[in-house]
């Protein structure tokens, strides 16, 4: 005989372990410091480069190893990457419905981005003490 109570169950039982985590507002005003942060260096990194165009290498390198050029260019590095690998976590976490393949994407983005401006900085900072 079939249970008739099962269909007054909840699908709760479902739904365990994958409510909220706590990060939603934590992780919203992340991204909005970070884009916020971004505006004046993308502006001053555009400038920068445009007004450099006409030069040339040495020019370049001299430029960035300013200890001001070099300071905002790694904290635009820094604060680009991390703003990112964020907006690729709310893609991946809004359209990937398979947890094991949502978890293994995200700790590849995050190794990615933390890579990637590691790489960058490593550069900066390369440039910076190679010219004094």
């Amino acid at each position: 005989m079939i249970d008739g109570s099962s269909q007054f169950r909840s699908h709760l039982r479902h739904a365990r372990g994958m409510g909220s985590a706590k990060e939603g507002t934590h992780h919203w005003l992340a991204q909005r410091v970070t884009a916020l942060a971004l505006l004046p260096l993308t502006f001053w990194l555009v400038f920068s480069l445009v007004t450099l165009s006409l030069e040339g290498h040495l020019e370049f390198i001299t430029w960035l190893s300013s200890p001001i050029s070099g300071t905002l260019m790694i904290l635009f590095l820094l604060v680009s990457f991390h703003h990112g690998q964020l907006g690729i976590q709310v893609v991946v976490e809004d359209y990937i419905s398979n947890i094991t393949i949502r978890r293994t994407l995200l700790i590849v983005t995050k190794f990615i981005s933390y890579l990637l401006a590691t790489l960058g900085i490593v550069s900066v900072l390369r440039i910076i003490f190679e010219s004094l």
